[in-house]
């Protein structure tokens, strides 16, 4: 199909690496709240959020004000060279979100996968250990050590050798493949088998995956997570770079847990679409590092800390988190009744407004229909709305559109998945 960008598409060949993935042949121009206008004046409709970068919407006028303000004041001076109020009081918000009786200490980064690895270091200062345990379906980063985490190879780590060692993988529970009991039984097998739980420095778990599909840990699972943790001196780390500010309905999702982790791994929406990211945990463990083995020339940059104190305002003062459990709602009914009407062989879960709906090729729900998903993302985009897939099989779409979704975006966006979804009837078994 002929590009409706050709000039665009050739500079980006000439100039962008090819590792860059671009999903959707849109380029972007301008965008407010969930809609987002391209290059050439067509419109759509935001159900992917900038990869739930942007809980508050493209553009939030609090977010926008709080920017230029800062924009007028300075830019950078580097956190660690020359401080700044914001940064502190970020900190201090984040720790006051951290569910746990114990005082918090934080940091803030850039990327997800700094923070991830940031957390590991502090895992091993603390524990004087090496070994990390991470789940199947995980995604936790594109750095090497982030990439041993991550459960997928293909496109993350292809033709790129073996990643470091001392990673080891456990089962996630999602509900359908692998319960409670069979995830218990393989973090014990990685301990009589792979590494002792006295090599162990921590467990990371995403207490709703991202990339994995939006499976939810269930609760039973997390509380004994936390008494395997307890026994052995193993520190538990929730990465919640996506499942978090908000996006569940809490603004943590360990807060639905029933336990505390020891460290936090926080980023995307938490700075209205600016980079930044961070750790939060247990201050006796954060502290196990002396200054100057944390933190970056960028992390906490001034403008992102101004960001992200207007989102937390934003969270709080227009009611996003009960907003995140009505949208989880609205969406998973209006899911359930498209699919149901259509006959399409499905499942639909998540957790407050991180809902996903996973496809199949039969009624046994035993063939992952990749290729209609595929079908599925391209078909919307062409009728303007924009969809991610994910899980391991790529036949999972999950919906991250801004939790300040206007009731008129939501109901259209919805309507066009509904005909994309009919019109691909024809072409598939998944009925």
């Amino acid at each position: 199909m002929q590009s409706e960008f050709p000039s665009l598409d050739a500079r980006r060949q000439c100039a962008v690496a090819r590792g860059i993935n671009q999903l959707h042949p849109v380029y972007v121009k301008s965008a407010r709240n969930a809609q987002l206008t391209d290059a050439n004046g067509k419109h759509y409709i935001d159900f992917a959020g900038g990869i739930a970068a942007l809980n508050t919407g493209h553009l939030h006028p609090r977010v926008v004000e709080a920017v230029q303000a800062q924009l007028g004041l300075f830019a950078h001076t580097c956190f660690a060279v020359t401080p700044y109020e914001d940064y502190i009081s970020v900190c201090e918000r984040i720790n006051r979100h951290m569910p746990g009786a114990f005082d918090k200490r934080s940091l803030l980064l850039t990327t997800g996968a700094e923070a991830v690895e940031s957390a590991i270091k502090v895992a091993r200062a603390a524990t004087g250990r090496t070994g990390v345990i991470a789940f199947t379906g995980a995604f936790h980063g594109r750095t090497f050590l982030t990439m041993a985490m991550t459960a997928k190879v293909a496109p993350y780590s292809t033709a790129m050798g073996l990643m470091p060692g001392h990673v080891y993988r456990a089962l996630f529970p999602d509900g359908v493949e692998v319960d409670t009991q069979q995830a218990l039984a393989s973090l014990e097998r990685i301990f009589y088998c792979d590494a002792a739980p006295t090599d162990i420095a921590a467990i990371v778990i995403e207490p709703v995956q991202g990339e994995g599909g939006f499976h939810v840990a269930p609760p039973a699972f997390m509380a004994a997570l936390r008494a395997l943790c307890d026994k052995h001196g193993i520190l538990l780390i929730a990465d919640e770079v996506q499942c978090g500010a908000g996006r569940t309905g809490t603004f943590f999702a360990m807060e639905q847990m029933g336990v505390d982790a020891d460290l936090i791994v926080f980023g995307k929406s938490v700075a209205g679409g600016l980079p930044l990211s961070g750790v939060v945990g247990r201050a006796e463990l954060m502290d196990s590092i002396g200054p100057g083995g944390l933190g970056g020339t960028y992390a906490g940059n001034p403008l992102a800390c101004a960001a992200a104190l207007a989102v937390l305002e934003v969270i709080e003062q227009e009611r996003l988190l009960e907003q995140a459990l009505t949208l989880g709602n609205t969406l998973t009914r209006a899911l359930e009744e498209i699919t149901r009407g259509l006959g399409v062989s499905c499942r639909i879960r998540g957790l407050g407004a991180m809902v996903a709906l996973e496809l199949f090729d039969d009624a046994r729900q035993s063939m992952p229909a990749t290729d209609l998903t595929r079908l599925l993302v391209r078909l919307a985009q062409q009728r303007g709305l924009i969809l991610l897939a994910c899980g391991p099989r790529n036949n999972v779409i999950r919906f991250l559109m801004p939790l300040t979704i206007d009731t008129q975006a939501l109901a259209d966006g919805l309507s066009i998945l509904g005909q994309c979804l009919e019109a691909i009837k024809s072409v598939s078994s998944f009925v």
